[in-house]
C-alpha cells in the first residue's frame, strides 16, 4: 500500500466549518506526573509534557475563530474497554483551558446518550471535550454504533490526530463513514512534511534509523534504502549488523533473520550504508554499568552495545552536514543515562546544526531526545506521532488518513 499524498486530501481551510458542530479527533496522550506521596488521582496530577496539546491548538483557534461549536475526542492510555480513574481527562481538560484562557466543557460519555445532552447547549466557539474514547470497547473494535453516536455530535468530522492516524479506531475511521471527513492542520502538517520527504526529497537525503532490532526497523530499512542517498546505522540493532559483517556483535539480541536482512541490506541495498566503526559497550542494561569504546570488530561477546562510538559520531556528523533532506527514526543508544548519551546528543547537534536541510524527526524517543537535548526548535518537523510516523515511513497508508476526503 503506497503512501496517501497529502494534496490530495481536504483539509479544515477547504471546507466552510462557520457557525457548525465539528468533532476533532486530537491526540492527548500526553504523559503525566504524580507528586510524591499523593494518591494517583486526576485532581493531583500534572502533565509533564504538553506538546501535543499545543500542536492542535491551531486548528482548535481556527475553529473557534469562525465561531464553530468544537468537540473534542482523544483517548489516553490502555484502559482496555473500561473506565480506569486514573486514565480520566482531568488534567488534560485543565492544561487545555489554561493554554486556551477558556473554561472547556466536559462532554461525558463517551458513548451513550450524555455527550449529546450535554454539547447541546454550546454556544459559537465553545470547546468541549468527551472522556476517554478507550474506556468504551467499542472504539477501539471500530464499532459503527459508536461511531454513529461520535458522529451525531456533529457535522463535520476533522482528523488532528495524526499519532493515531495508523489504527482503524471508531473514532478515527468508523466516523469518516458517517460525517464529511478533513484532515486538521497538525494531520495535514504531518503528511506534507513527512510526504514531501519520502515522495520529493531535496537530494542528498540522509536516513538515521535507530532501534533495538532489525526485526522492528526492517521494513522502515528497506523502504528508506530505495528513496535516500545514505542510511546510518544505530541503536541495539547494530549487533546484527556486526555479525552481518563477520562479528561477534557482542550480547545483544539479534535472530538469523535480522543478521541476514541485515546482510542483504549491505549487500543488495541501492543507498550507501553506513555501518559504525565503533560503540560504547557496558556489560548489563543498566544505567550504572562502565561504558568502554570498543571498535566494532573487537566487542566481547559479554557485552552489549549501548551506544555508538566517537569515531563514528564524526562520521556521521559529516555526512549529515552535507545532507540537503535528513530523517531521523530511533536514537543510536540509550540517551536516558548519560554515560550513552554522547551519539544521540552528537546526531541531534548535527542535525539541528544543518539549517540549509530540510530535517524531519521520527516521533516517540528520537522526539524526546531532540527535546532533551534543546534542540527541537531547529527541526525544520518533530513528528507527533511514534507508531503513526513508523509506519508511514515503511511506506504504508494509514487508515485514518484513508478515510479522509479527497480534493
Amino acid at each position: 500500500m503506497r503512501n496517501q499524498p497529502t494534496a490530495r486530501k481536504q483539509t479544515v481551510e477547504d471546507i466552510d466549518v462557520a457557525g457548525k458542530r465539528i468533532l476533532v479527533r486530537v491526540d492527548f496522550n500526553v504523559p503525566l506526573r504524580v507528586p510524591i506521596a499523593v494518591p494517583m488521582t486526576p485532581e493531583a496530577t500534572r502533565i509533564s509534557d504538553d506538546s501535543r496539546i499545543r500542536e492542535s491548538l491551531p486548528t482548535i483557534e481556527y475553529l473557534r475563530e469562525r465561531q464553530a461549536r468544537v468537540v473534542l475526542c482523544c483517548h489516553f492510555g490502555r484502559p482496555k474497554g473500561r473506565v480506569v480513574e486514573e486514565m480520566r481527562l482531568a488534567p488534560v481538560k485543565r492544561r487545555l483551558g489554561e493554554l486556551l484562557n477558556l473554561d472547556v466543557l466536559h462532554a461525558g460519555g463517551p458513548g451513550g446518550g450524555e455527550p449529546a445532552h450535554l454539547t447541546a447547549g454550546m454556544g459559537p466557539g465553545d470547546v468541549a471535550l468527551l472522556e476517554n474514547l478507550r474506556f468504551d470497547p467499542r472504539e477501539e473494535a471500530n464499532d459503527d454504533g459508536f461511531a454513529r453516536e461520535l458522529a451525531s455530535l456533529a457535522e463535520i468530522y476533522v482528523n488532528d490526530a495524526f499519532g493515531t492516524a495508523h489504527r482503524a479506531h471508531a473514532s478515527t475511521v468508523g466516523v469518516a463513514r458517517h460525517l464529511p471527513a478533513v484532515a486538521g492542520m497538525l494531520m495535514a502538517r504531518e503528511l506534507e512534511m513527512l510526504g514531501g520527504a519520502i515522495s520529493s526529497p531535496v537530494s542528498p537525503v540522509v536516513a538515521i534509523v535507530g532501534g533495538a532490532k532489525v526485526s522492528d526497523k526492517i521494513a522502515v530499512l528497506e523502504n528508506l534504502a530505495k528513496k535516500v542517498d545514505r542510511v546510518l546505522i544505530g541503536g541495539g540493532m547494530v549487533a546484527a549488523f556486526a555479525r552481518a559483517l563477520g562479528h561477534s556483535g557482542g550480547a545483544g539480541d539479534s535472530t538469523p533473520d535480522d543478521v541476514a536482512a541485515a546482510r542483504g541490506l549491505l549487500e543488495d541495498s541501492p543507498a550507501d550504508i553506513l555501518v559504525p566503526p565503533d560503540v560504547v559497550t557496558g556489560k548489563a542494561f543498566a544505567e550504572d554499568t562502565p561504558a568502554v569504546s570498543r571498535k566494532l570488530d573487537a566487542i566481547p561477546d559479554d557485552e552489549l552495545i549501548l551506544d555508538i562510538g566517537p569515531e563514528t559520531r564524526s562520521a556521521f556528523a559529516d555526512a549529515i552536514s552535507a545532507a540537503k533532506t535528513i530523517i531521523w527514526n530511533g536514537p543510536p543508544g540509550v540517551f536516558e543515562w548519560e554515560a550513552f548519551s554522547g551519539g544521540t546528543k552528537a546526531i541531534a547537534n548535527a542535525v539541528a546544526s544543518n539549517r540549509s536541510a530540510t530535517s524531519i524527526v521520527g516521533g516517540g524517543s528520537t522526539a524526546e531526545a531532540v527535546r532533551a537535548f534543546g534542540v527541537d526548535h531547529l527541526i525544520s518537523h518533530v513528528s507527533t506521532g511514534g507508531g503513526a510516523s513508523l509506519e508511514f515511513l515503511e511506506g504504508k497508508t494509514l487508515p485514518g488518513v484513508a478515510a479522509l476526503l479527497d480534493k
